[in-house]
């Protein structure tokens, strides 16, 4: 039975296209990009420094997508592991060496939430990310996570190619330095259109009332 449901109570219609597998569409996605990570090398510890502060701005804003029903999607690196799934990831990253393990603990996924493993930088590509969107009826895309000048800038731009619209919370996107984040965000802005206001700043759709 699922957590909160009442015993009786019939089960929300689902998503008929993907096999009964996805919710109700809503037009926002909330995107993490790179967040189940162990931060396994050389500048790590630059980052690190603005990843803790991203990821706190990260939960406070999933927190707030939840409850407004929108739906979360963990796009992250596969990090050369061919040969392993999301939890394994989760759990490689959870280990008492990971430098990154702080982050993974507070960010961890939910058991509704979504993943998809990526090979490169962009979360589209060579991957199903593009089908799931569409299946969830998303046209707008909050995009969060590390690193801003990298797999975050370029998965902004192939969302931007295929016409999504850009939500990319200045305060939820992390880089080796601030000036560095602070100029993929003024890049995204300025050729991508992402709005870059404060997490704190978004205003998330209203939940849709269940049909009884």
């Amino acid at each position: 039975m699922t957590a909160g449901k009442r015993p009786g109570t019939p089960a929300a219609k689902k998503n008929q296209d993907l096999h009964g597998s996805a919710p109700d569409k809503c037009a926002f996605a909330l995107l993490l990009i790179d967040v189940i990570n162990d931060l396994d090398f050389p500048e790590a510890n630059q980052l690190l420094r603005f990843a803790r502060p991203m990821a706190r701005k990260i939960f406070r804003l999933k927190q707030r997508a939840k409850k407004a029903g929108v739906p979360v999607i963990y796009v992250n690196d596969n990090f050369g592991r061919w040969q392993s799934d999301f939890r394994r990831q989760v759990q490689h990253c959870l280990r008492p060496e990971s430098r990154g393990r702080e982050i993974v603990r507070l960010l961890q996924p939910e058991e509704d939430d979504y993943f998809v493993l990526k090979p490169k930088h962009s979360g589209f590509f060579s991957t199903t990310l593009e089908i799931l969107l569409r299946y969830l009826g998303s046209e707008t895309l909050i995009v969060t996570g590390i690193a801003g000048n990298f797999c975050v800038l370029f998965t902004a731009n192939d969302a931007y190619m295929r016409d999504y619209r850009l939500i990319i919370p200045a305060d939820c996107t992390a880089s080796n330095s601030a000036a560095e984040n602070r100029e993929a965000l003024a890049l995204m802005q300025k050729f991508l259109k992402a709005d870059t206001r404060p997490s704190a700043r978004i205003r998330l759709p209203m939940r849709r009332k269940k049909r009884r």
